[in-house]
């Protein structure tokens, strides 16, 4: 459905997550402008976007999303985009990152004069950004968010605002510690269920129909695990980054931690392993392997 409120709108970073966003706000109708760093990634866009490096789309959009994979990327650029940003820019920050980088960035951009606002992503992972779906969950200037609001709604479902610049992320960091953790503890109780001579299956069939339910048990097992597809489409290393940011986190804050740090040490030992680059689902077959050389994080 086109948006009647239609802007030029960037979108840096068009891996798993990027590409989906970017189609959506394309169909959306409003004038897509794209990059990435790889020439594969650029390839789908080259008839439906204007492809332009960041220096050059900062001249021509209202609004440039960043996708990538951390704060490093966009600050690798954000000088020279800020040095060319066109009046009214606003900078969208996809990214799952470290809050207190997530704030340096805000504060640079600031002092150009540009809004830079955090988006941590949730909701179906890459297949929630290929349909729309996703959750966004914002921090940064009110005003912008409104502003953005027929570019957010092209790709999002649903926006919650949680405060000044830092919020969103640091959401992400938590809702990610939950979220990993809680597909670990699913992982730990299917090897305990088939050792006792359940079916995983069966087992996935009573927690979807009781209160151990979550869009782990309900979508991941079923979608990627129990089909034996093995593709959840986020790597371990994403992982082992988000966990290590909540536990960083926790330090940093006071905040008492125990079960996240078992978390990131089940993520270490697959690292250790080296399985740092496949898809996370794959730890499912590997746990027993794994629990012989975890080790505290």
């Amino acid at each position: 459905m086109e948006t009647t409120d239609q802007k030029t709108v960037g979108v840096i970073g068009l891996g798993n997550m990027g590409r989906g966003i970017a189609r959506n706000i394309g169909k959306a109708g409003h004038k897509l402008l794209a990059w990435d760093v790889t020439e594969a990634a650029r390839a789908p866009f080259e008839t439906t976007a204007k492809l332009l490096p960041p220096e050059e789309m900062a001249t021509e959009a209202d609004v440039i999303i960043f996708v990538v994979p951390g704060s490093a990327q966009i600050d690798e650029t954000l000088e020279g985009m800020l040095e060319n940003a066109r009046a009214d820019l606003i900078l969208w920050d996809f990214t799952t990152s470290d809050p207190v980088y997530t704030k340096r960035l805000a504060r640079q951009a600031a002092e150009a004069g540009v809004p830079y606002m955090d988006a941590g992503m949730t909701g179906g992972g890459a297949k929630g950004a290929d349909d729309g779906t996703m959750t966004l969950m914002i921090g940064g200037d009110e005003d912008a968010l409104e502003k953005s609001r027929s570019v957010l709604e092209a790709c999002a479902g649903k926006l919650i605002y949680l405060g000044p610049s830092g919020a969103g992320h640091t959401m992400k960091v938590v809702h990610n510690l939950i979220t990993h953790t809680n597909f670990l503890a699913c992982s730990e109780a299917g090897r305990l269920a088939e050792a006792a001579g359940i079916e995983l299956a069966d087992m996935i069939k009573v927690f979807n129909a009781g209160n151990a339910r979550s869009f782990i048990s309900e979508r991941r097992f079923p979608d990627h695990i129990l089909s034996e597809t093995w593709d959840g489409r986020s790597r371990i290393f994403n992982l082992r980054k988000d966990v290590g940011m909540a536990v960083a986190l926790a330090e940093e804050l006071g905040s008492p931690m125990r079960i996240g740090h078992q978390t990131l040490a089940w993520i270490q030992a697959a690292v250790d392993a080296g399985m740092e680059e496949e898809d996370f689902t794959r730890m499912y077959p590997a746990l027993d392997q794994l629990a012989d050389g975890k080790g505290e994080a």
